[in-house]
């Protein structure tokens, strides 16, 4: 007999509930939970459609060591671990720690036990290379909050279900639910703030989903936003609109920003946008005189030349405007389990204290960025990178030039991928690790309440049981990490303490070290046993999660610098503010076209391509063009045209559209899976082409490194032009 189990999605920001009718080991359907908290009945089709990552056929089940013919065979749980603990060691001996790179893949901030055990693998090999999907994403929010707030994880998020006024500048949030922002169902957000009487704006080259739910869609140049967002500051700050108490009692380095701000050239700004100073004008005075509104800014800024100030500029624009720390404004959630604390206790919270080697690129929450990770393997010298870890990612289609990266991983001493599938990255491996799917482990989400739009908490139970053969993420990861000498935590002291305790019978495991958080937490019982306070057992008991309320008023007590101010005048961001006042002196290039990336429901960056019923339909990977700058070329729609960029010349099929800029290209990312082909058959049979094959990974954003995704110039040409 059936019988239904609630948990959260575990496959993307939004954290959807779900309720899964399973019969033994199988599970029947899945459908939204209309009693979760956050997403109340809302799930996507990725979210449907988890029960077939998990059934799978081309799932790796087993672990697999390359052989002599270059081909993969199965052996046993023991015998990979120790030869890849093994193998690690003798690059670290021989080499020197630094010599052995990590690499962290997306799906890490939705598994709790490998956010809880990755420090203590980093530790154990006591390599400062590690590398991660965050700098070709999120490395610039990260960047931004350390300076403004003290904490790379202290983030202000939109209180939308309470915001007049809603400005969306490069995000697409009704396709990604929220991203650093967790808000399923975000079209229906949307639509309720529009019922009662409030507005929303989307800033985006292209006309996207969101755009098309929008009051007002505003065009505007790729990499621009920066100036867009601090014109508008500057506007409200002329105006003698800025709420100077707010100002006053919650930031400190004021008065240098104010003097940036009023020596903004509005003209300049409206040139280098594409946005008539008009227009900038209005959209900055309806701002300020709402009766609550919050800008929000995401991938589409982060992944631009001027990704941490624009994002810096966002956060200037709510605080300029008196609106951070305000109800329907940018407002930071109260999660039941605060991290923040776990992140500094273990060194992870930071920026700039150490670099690459070639480029002194910096590192941003205990990362590097990704698009120096092929220098640093092809250069020979002391701390060449000879081996590698990766941790469900796929660098290969998520950095630039990922080409390059191809060619460079066979030529390495030892690979290990702890990772689902046979991809594009993983095929070059020595071993392949290949953990339990999600569905079969409890599950509580430690990083994403932090940017929740509600404050809630929810504990999901396993869907079906874990098969003996089987190991979780966090297993792996700390079998390697003990076979190197560490411990799960990487705080030295601790895991002595755990090793002495494992001889009395205690396991450290992760949903332990949960419940003492949880415990120990702002809503926790504080291990008093009349305390009213959360437990993890008494969590256990909410089938559907617990509510626990709106997000509430204040600024300092999420800010950690020692003062409690928000410090709005950190030299690595004026010295990039100087750097956008040099880029608005200089005219844009006339006729130049520029890539961007954009998402897709039914795609979770490039992992998800082997579920049948997410590639059903029409293809999905085309290259948007307008199509005045199609006829200028000769192309037409449908085509096969080569684009060409500094490092890449290749084919890619076109969909003329208006949803697009003139001078704009837009292409999907996550695609490319010819390679992969022999391993994912669904996928290989919608192979695409891979959008940072253009990219390049010698131009990064000027604060953190991060990868410049958006405003790629290339060139189209016609294939018979191209032929000639």
């Amino acid at each position: 007999m059936a019988t239904t189990i609630h948990r959260t999605c575990t496959l993307c920001e939004a954290t959807c509930g779900l309720s899964f009718q399973v019969e033994g080991d199988r599970i029947l359907g899945v459908r939204p939970d209309p009693q979760d908290p956050i997403s109340k009945g809302y799930a996507c089709p990725k979210g449907i459609a988890i029960a077939e990552v998990h059934d799978d056929p081309d799932r790796v089940r087993q672990p697999l060591r390359r052989t002599a013919a270059g081909m993969f065979a199965p052996i046993a749980w023991n015998e990979a671990l120790d030869e890849a603990a093994d193998g690690l060691r003798r690059v670290r001996d021989r080499y020197g720690a630094d010599a052995v790179a990590i690499y962290w893949g997306n799906p890490v901030i939705h598994n709790h036990g490998a956010l809880l055990v990755r420090t203590g693998l980093n530790k154990a090999l006591g390599t400062r290379n590690l590398y991660g999907a965050g700098s070709q994403d999120v490395s610039p929010r990260f960047g931004a909050s350390y300076h403004l707030y003290g904490s790379s994880v202290a983030i202000p998020v939109p209180d939308l279900d309470r915001t007049d006024f809603f400005l969306c500048v490069g995000a697409n949030p009704v396709v990604s639910n929220g991203s650093v922002m967790t808000a399923p169902d975000m079209r229906g957000r949307l639509r309720k703030l529009r019922e009662r009487g409030g507005k929303v704006v989307v800033v985006d080259p292209r006309r996207s989903e969101t755009a098309r739910e929008a009051d007002e869609h505003v065009a505007i140049r790729p990499g621009t936003d920066a100036a867009l967002l601090l014109a508008m500051a500057a506007i409200i700050v002329r105006g003698g609109r800025a709420d100077t108490a707010a100002i006053a009692r919650d930031t400190t380095g004021w008065d240098a920003s104010e003097a940036r701000l009023r020596a903004i050239d509005l003209d300049a700004v409206a040139r280098a946008t594409g946005i008539a100073s008009e227009r900038i004008v209005r959209l900055a005075t309806e701002f300020a005189e709402r009766p609550s509104s919050v800008a929000y800014s995401r991938i589409g800024v982060c992944n631009s030349l001027f990704g941490t100030l624009g994002t810096y500029a966002t956060d200037l624009l709510n605080i300029v405007a008196g609106r951070l720390g305000a109800v329907g404004g940018a407002m930071f959630p109260s999660p039941a389990i605060d991290i923040t604390s776990v992140t500094q206790q273990k060194g992870v919270d930071g920026q700039g204290r150490w670099h690459t080697r070639l480029r002194r690129l910096p590192e941003t929450f205990g990362e590097l960025p990704s698009a120096a990770l092929v220098e640093e393997m092809e250069t020979p010298g002391a701390g060449q990178i000879r081996a590698l870890v990766t941790f469900a990612g796929n660098p290969v289609l998520s950095i630039p030039n990922g080409k390059r990266l191809a060619a460079a991983l066979p030529k390495l001493d030892f690979n290990v991928a702890i990772d689902l599938y046979v991809n594009e990255t993983t095929q070059h491996a020595d071993l392949i690790l290949p953990p339990a799917w999600t569905l079969v482990e409890e599950h509580i989400d430690l990083l994403l309440p932090l940017f929740a739009v509600r404050n809630a908490a929810r504990w999901s139970p396993p869907i079906v049981e874990k098969r003996a053969d089987e190991l979780h993420d966090w297993e792996i990861l700390l079998g390697l990490a003990k076979r190197l000498g560490g411990g799960p935590t990487g705080i030295k002291p601790v895991d002595t303490m755990l090793r002495l305790a494992e001889r009395v019978g205690y396991e450290w495991t992760p949903i332990r070290a949960i419940d003492l958080m949880l415990r120990s937490g702002p809503n926790g019982d504080r291990f008093l046993p009349w305390s009213k306070g959360l437990s993890l057992k008494k969590l256990k008991r909410a089938e559907h999660g617990l509510d626990l309320g709106p997000l509430q008023p204040g600024v300092a007590r999420r800010v950690f610098h020692k003062d409690r101010k928000v410090h709005l005048a950190a030299e690595p961001l004026l010295r990039n503010w100087r750097a956008l006042d040099q880029m608005l002196a200089t005219p844009p290039p006339a006729d130049t076209l520029v890539l961007i990336g954009r998402r897709d429901l039914r795609t979770n960056n490039s992992w998800m391509h082997n579920i049948p019923s997410l590639m059903a339909g029409a293809e999905r990977c085309l290259l948007f063009v307008h199509p005045k700058d199609a006829a200028d070329r000769g192309i037409a729609s449908g085509e096969s045209i080569v684009m060409e960029s500094r490092v890449h010349r290749g084919e890619v099929r076109v969909h003329c559209t208006e949803e697009i800029a003139p001078g704009v290209v837009s292409l999907p990312h996550g695609w490319g899976h010819a390679a992969s082909a022999p391993f994912q058959r669904v996928a290989g049979r919608h192979p695409g082409v891979s959008v940072n094959d253009w990219t390049d990974e010698s131009v990064v954003e000027g604060v953190v490194g991060q990868s410049v995704l958006n405003g790629v110039p290339v060139r189209l040409h016609a294939r018979a032009q191209s032929n000639a």
